[in-house]
């Protein structure tokens, strides 16, 4: 029998590895009979993964309390129920709105994309802020909460926040091997990401709402534009410039959006240093 308070000793790897069985044996008895009864694999994705982060909340508290003696672990990874976080999560939504449809509409300047009109908006938009806001929250609890604070027990800022970047973007990776190898050009993009949200964490004195609110923001925008149908590709210029797949994070004009916006976040935070 492992002491709890024991594996607080443990090194990253194992403690992680630790977590992640935890949650999988909670997880699995209850997920494997939903995926055999429920015969809509939409339906039967969307409860499983809402159950598993129900979960993860669950085991969160559980291992701040037993593992670390901590009663407040959510709070100590950023997730605080304050104005200031609620507008920095409005300020991100903003943001990252903003982003992607001002990328679409300067390809659209180039003769890259074709804006035409959409069938239903209204419903995409709200459906899309939903979703939107449930995978900000939940991968930026993830990966700027619980990993970030793991990875900060052992290490540096530095190897944190680049270990923490390579984590989420390979994390996205885990997939079938031929679906893998069709999206890994978005994977600088991802890597960047995950550097730009640790810095939105970071410059915000370690609160969530600026990360949550940006990742919303910028799955929403995206959302809106490809489940809209709101542009058509010229063909005009390759792939690897729009990005390969329809994907912005695999092309070039994804790529500097985000080096702009990371170049912003890290003037953003030299300031914030030199208050």
């Amino acid at each position: 029998m492992i002491n709890a308070q024991k594996i607080a000793n443990y090194p990253f790897l194992l403690r992680v590895i630790i977590f992640l069985l935890i949650l999988a044996a909670i997880w699995l008895p209850v997920a494997a009979p939903i995926y055999l009864l429920v015969k809509d694999s939409n339906l039967a994705t969307i409860l499983t993964m809402g159950l598993l982060f129900v979960e993860f909340l669950f085991l969160v508290r559980r291992w701040g309390k037993q593992v670390y003696g901590q009663t407040q672990l959510l709070k100590s990874y950023g997730l605080v129920n304050t104005r200031q976080n609620g507008f920095e999560l409005l300020t991100g939504l903003a943001i990252g709105i903003s982003i992607a449809f001002t990328l679409f509409l300067v390809q659209g300047l180039f003769g890259f994309v074709a804006w035409q009109n959409s069938d239903n908006l209204p419903r995409i938009i709200a459906e899309g802020l939903l979703s939107a806001l449930g995978v900000g929250f939940a991968e930026e609890l993830v990966f700027r909460g619980w990993l970030l604070d793991e990875l900060q027990r052992d290490y540096n800022n530095q190897i944190s926040v680049r270990a923490n970047s390579l984590i989420f973007a390979l994390s996205h990776f885990i997939k079938p091997v031929q679906a893998m190898l069709r999206s890994w050009p978005q994977f600088p993009g991802l890597l960047l990401l995950g550097l730009i949200l640790v810095l939105a964490k970071r410059n915000c004195q370690n609160r969530l709402g600026l990360s949550i609110g940006l990742h919303a923001g910028l799955v929403w925008g995206y959302y809106i534009i490809n489940i809209g149908e709101l542009v058509r590709y010229s063909g005009s210029v390759p792939d690897w410039v729009t990005g390969i797949n329809g994907n912005p994070l695999a092309g070039a004009v994804g790529l500097l959006f985000l080096s702009v916006l990371a170049v912003g976040m890290r003037k953003m935070s030299q300031q914030s240093k030199g208050l």
